[in-house]
């Protein structure tokens, strides 16, 4: 081993007196001013906030067991995906109204996605049923191009759902109006076929509306949720000369029919377009039915 000299010592270290004054301490320090964020920046952070939560979050793969058009148009595609493998996914859903967000690894950024089966399904089967609108470029347009058998992501369930306990009991409700427009009916699906004691009440009525027969699902339904004691009405918007019905949007609709023998003891459900859900909001409070009696998804 060769050993290394150094040319000279180190030089000592410098010691100062016990009671000098620190050079630090004899500075002036600069005066720092607070950081004032605009709501830019707040906005920014927010997000970025979200994109954490959202990449933290439990995403569970299920494999898709029914892809196919929902409406004479295909604009609206049935989905359904099999849960069986996520118990705890499946059994989280406990009522109507309630959502997750769907992935896939091609699309930038996930779907919201109300689910459409009754929470019975999902504890009985282990399946999830959606009503999904397929719109270009988006990761719904992606989803309807799938097959039975490919997988994609899930989020865990979200929201309370409609708390339809709100018009209990069914004797001391008797009117309860439903209103949805497009895609709007897929949580009212859930809504009807979980069960709300519509053989109970002496009204239930469904205003649905869409731009025409061509892009109304559930068509095949309509029979049953009659059966249940729902009279459904459906409106269109730009329906062809053999239509009969009612037209127009659907707060007009229900303009006309009115019929709210007692506001105090009607309870009501909205889902759908956002300008819809103000103006029929809008017109039932004005009519006396209580706010709290209005339910609403998302």
């Amino acid at each position: 081993m060769v050993a290394v000299a150094l040319s000279s010592p180190p030089p000592p270290l410098l010691r100062l007196p016990p009671h000098a004054p620190s050079l630090m301490s004899s500075l002036p320090l600069p005066r720092l001013r607070p950081l004032r964020l605009g709501r830019r920046h707040l906005s920014s952070l927010a997000a970025v906030a979200a994109a954490v939560r959202q990449d933290s979050a439990t995403w569970i793969q299920a494999p898709l067991t029914l892809v196919a058009p929902a409406s004479p148009d295909a604009s609206l595609f049935h989905v359904s995906i099999d849960v069986s493998d996520a118990p705890d996914l499946a059994t989280a859903h406990i009522a109507p109204g309630q959502y997750l967000q769907l992935r896939l690894p091609a699309a930038s950024k996930p779907a919201f996605l109300a689910i459409a089966s009754p929470p019975a399904l999902a504890a009985a089967r282990g399946e999830f049923e959606f009503l999904v609108k397929r719109v270009a470029g988006s990761t719904t347009d992606l989803l309807c191009g799938l097959r039975r058998g490919d997988v994609v992501e899930l989020s865990a369930v979200m929201g309370t759902g409609f708390e339809v306990e709100r018009m209990s009991p069914p004797d001391a409700f008797p009117t309860v109006l439903i209103f949805a427009t497009g895609s709007g009916i897929s949580p009212i699906r859930s809504l009807i076929e979980s069960g709300i004691n519509a053989n109970k009440r002496s009204d239930v009525r469904l205003y649905y509306g869409a731009r025409n027969l061509q892009r109304m699902a559930y068509q095949d339904r309509f029979k049953v949720w009659e059966s249940s004691g729902v009279k459904i009405v459906p409106v269109l918007s730009q329906p062809d000369d053999r239509w009969k019905g009612e037209q127009g949007y659907v707060q007009a609709a229900f303009s006309r029919a009115k019929q709210v023998l007692n506001p105090s003891s009607t309870g009501a459900v909205l889902c759908g377009h956002k300008q819809m859900i103000k103006d029929v909001t809008t017109v039932l409070v004005a009519d006396g039915v209580p706010k709290d009696k209005i339910l609403k998804n998302f």
